[in-house]
């Protein structure tokens, strides 16, 4: 995605990889998986996001995470983003079906179905 915007406005990747990775990341006080948790509500919350959700999704699992707790944190959003947004962020992490061009992270890494 980076990459695609550099055309556009050449320092925004910049940018973005340095304030978000750089000062918000870094900072002490929550690992990478209780980070990728905060990062997943909030985008859960925003929806829209899909292609940075299937990112943090991802993330998220690398930060060792289990799916069944990325299930549980999308789940956990589901009284304040409301039914359409957690569906959506089902999906994208891998649900039955989803909007063409969405991935469908668990399935791309063999972790259906999800149990626990």
């Amino acid at each position: 995605m980076y990459e695609a915007l550099a055309d556009t406005a050449p320092d925004l990747p910049r940018l973005a990889v340095e304030f978000a990775y750089g000062d918000i990341h870094t900072r002490p006080g929550l690992d990478a998986a209780g980070r990728e948790l905060v990062t997943l509500g909030a985008l859960i919350a925003l929806g829209g996001v899909e292609p940075r959700l299937e990112a943090h999704i991802g993330s998220a699992l690398n930060a060792g995470l289990e799916p069944r707790e990325v299930v549980e944190a999308i789940l956990q959003a589901l009284p304040y983003a409301g039914f359409p947004r957690v569906f959506a962020a089902t999906a994208v992490a891998g649900g039955t079906s989803q909007p063409p061009g969405w991935g469908r992270v668990f399935e791309a890494r063999d972790l259906l179905p999800v149990t626990g």
